[in-house]
C-alpha cells in the first residue's frame, strides 16, 4: 500500500493529536481545580465518590458526592473536552452536604470530585470509570 505525501502528513498530524489532546484536556482540569481552590494543598479522603467502575453507556453515568461538613462539592471528569461537571453549594441549615446526578463522559476517565470543607481546607476523590459507549462524541 502506498500513500501519497499529502495522505502521510495527514496522519503524522493526526498522530501528533492524538498524543498532545490527553495533555491540553489534563492542564484544563487543572485550571478547573486551582481556580476552585485558589492554589491551596488539597488532602487525600474526607470525600466519599461514588461512581461505577464500568459504564455501559457514555451518556448516563450515576455519580454521587458526600463531604461531612463541606460548603461546596466540585465534580470534574478530567477526559472530557469541558471537564466540570458540577459544583453543588451548601448553606448552612443544609441537612446533608452530599448530592447525586448523571454525567456526561467522553470515555474511560477520572472523574474527581474536590470539597471546601467549612474550615477553608480542601478535600479530594477520585475514581476511574470505564466507559464502554462513548458520551460525548465517542
Amino acid at each position: 500500500m502506498e500513500f501519497s505525501r499529502r495522505e502521510t502528513l495527514a496522519m503524522g498530524l493526526g498522530a501528533a493529536m492524538v498524543t498532545v489532546l490527553p495533555f491540553r484536556v489534563s492542564a484544563a482540569a487543572d485550571d478547573r481545580i486551582a481556580a476552585f481552590t485558589g492554589g491551596a494543598d488539597i488532602a487525600e479522603g474526607g470525600v466519599t465518590l461514588t461512581a461505577p467502575e464500568i459504564a455501559e453507556n457514555g451518556n448516563t453515568v450515576p455519580v454521587s458526592v458526600a463531604a461531612e461538613g463541606a460548603t461546596a462539592i466540585m465534580v470534574l471528569a478530567t477526559g472530557n473536552p469541558t471537564p466540570g461537571v458540577a459544583t453543588f453549594n451548601f448553606g448552612p441549615g443544609a441537612a446533608a452536604q452530599s448530592a447525586s446526578t448523571r454525567i456526561r463522559l467522553a470515555g474511560t476517565q477520572d472523574v474527581v470530585a474536590i470539597a471546601k470543607l467549612a474550615d477553608g481546607s480542601f478535600a479530594k476523590a477520585s475514581a476511574t470509570v470505564k466507559v464502554t459507549i462513548g458520551g460525548c462524541g465517542g
